[in-house]
């Protein structure tokens, strides 16, 4: 499986520790940054992660910052993407079994490096459920088509926000 994985300087230490992991797990890795502690936003790195796996590059990603939430809200703003934030072990197996989450999201600050690492285990390991679980996912294309329509009206009616 290939996984996709970034951070911002806040997760840069704990992102390392888990690519090192993936890597003895033999797992395909793309490492796309940050690649060191120094200040950055959290944008570049969402976006190239999430361009993994809407090309098909990637079959998961994993994002990294702070707290997670600037990674999450950020993220799930992409169609086809459902990003979900896990603290614990019961968040990241039901983010894969009930919602089929592609990409996990840690807080650095929030969580013990140990969790965090078995967080990776159960979201890499565990299967998406499918069956009534599966409607909710096609619902989530109905509420994509919804945003995308709600925007071309948006910008036909002010084509100065393009």
């Amino acid at each position: 499986m290939r996984i996709a994985i970034g951070s911002d300087h806040a997760g840069f230490v704990l992102k390392e520790k888990v690519v090192a992991k993936l890597y003895e797990e033999h797992y395909e890795v793309s490492n796309l940054g940050a690649y060191g502690p120094e200040p950055t936003g959290v944008g570049p790195f969402v976006r190239a992660v999430v361009h993994e796996i809407l090309s098909g590059r990637a079959e998961r990603g994993i994002l990294i910052c702070g707290t997670g939430g600037g990674m999450s809200i950020m993220s799930n703003r992409y169609p086809g993407i459902r990003a979900i934030l896990c603290f614990d072990e019961f968040t990241a197996e039901y983010a894969r079994r009930h919602n089929d989450a592609n990409i996990l999201i840690l807080g650095a600050r929030t969580i013990p490096e140990d969790l965090a690492l078995r967080l990776v285990d159960i979201f890499l390991t565990t299967p998406f459920e499918g069956g009534k679980y599966a409607e909710r996912l096609k619902y989530l294309e109905v509420i994509e088509k919804d945003v995308w329509q709600m925007l071309q009206e948006r910008f036909l009616a002010s084509p100065e926000l393009l």
